[in-house]
């Protein structure tokens, strides 16, 4: 994802080259604050994306856990067998709930592509070129380190679990029932967000590269500027809906 990344982020600035006539060396200046901005804007995006991936997940088993506890039968005369159709449902809700959530994060990093391209349209100078090829320099570098450091943090995590229980011997034990918390949240680390940073890597320079040949174009700088504002809007209103209506109930 990374060297796919690198190689749309130089078919960009090469673009940007042959359409304004401004030097590679210019664009990446760090002199330039559309390029301090740019690379605050691709780490943020990046740290929200996990978060927001988590939160899908954990209100899904929220969700279930709520759902399990209304439904489950303690009675020491039913059956042992599992019901299936509740086995079912328990899926679906973690399924609805876990799509919820990737709707949420899609719309948003598909309108943050296009409306940080869009705000880095040079209308009235080449300098905001700036901001959209730093914001993808650090979608690349920030996603790499957050995808290892979570793939590796969660891994310890299930790891050591499973060395306690097996080579340990102590399930049941308060050490063990810490290492099940430590579990029940590296899953979602190394299954969820760190693997998800690749797509979204990917995504998101492919996507950018298209929407900033649109807003370098001179027929479109005009009015880059209102529907860049208008899919910033919408970014924000998905962020927040990522959170806020993926809450699990008190």
């Amino acid at each position: 994802a990374v060297v796919g990344a690198t190689t749309m982020i130089f078919s960009l600035i090469l673009v940007i080259k042959s359409t304004l006539g401004v030097q590679p060396e210019e664009i990446l200046n760090l002199l330039n604050p559309y390029s301090i901005l740019g690379f605050l804007l691709g780490g943020a995006v990046i740290y929200w994306f996990t978060g927001a991936s988590i939160q899908a997940v954990t209100t899904g088993a929220g969700r279930a856990v709520e759902f399990i506890k209304k439904n489950i039968n303690l009675d020491p005369n039913a059956p042992k067998k599992a019901d299936v159709e509740m086995s079912k449902k328990v899926v679906q809700i973690c399924t609805v709930y876990a799509q919820k959530g990737m709707w949420n994060i899609f719309i948003a990093i598909f309108s943050f592509a296009l409306a940080f391209a869009f705000l880095s349209s040079p209308v009235t100078s080449n300098a905001p070129v700036s901001m959209f090829v730093s914001y993808l320099i650090s979608i690349a570098f920030f996603g790499l380190f957050q995808a290892v450091f979570m793939a590796n943090a969660g891994g310890a995590w299930d790891n050591a679990k499973k060395v306690i229980e097996v080579d340990m011997q102590e399930k049941g034990t308060d050490l063990h029932a810490a290492a099940v918390v430590g579990d029940t949240v590296g899953d979602p680390y190394k299954d969820t967000s760190s693997v998800a940073l690749n797509p979204i890597i990917k995504f998101t320079t492919l996507f950018g590269l298209l929407a900033m040949e649109i807003a370098i174009a001179p027929n479109f700088r005009s009015f880059a500027y209102y529907v860049g504002g208008t899919f910033l809007v919408i970014a924000l209103y998905f962020v927040w809906r990522s959170f806020y209506k993926m809450r699990i109930n008190e």
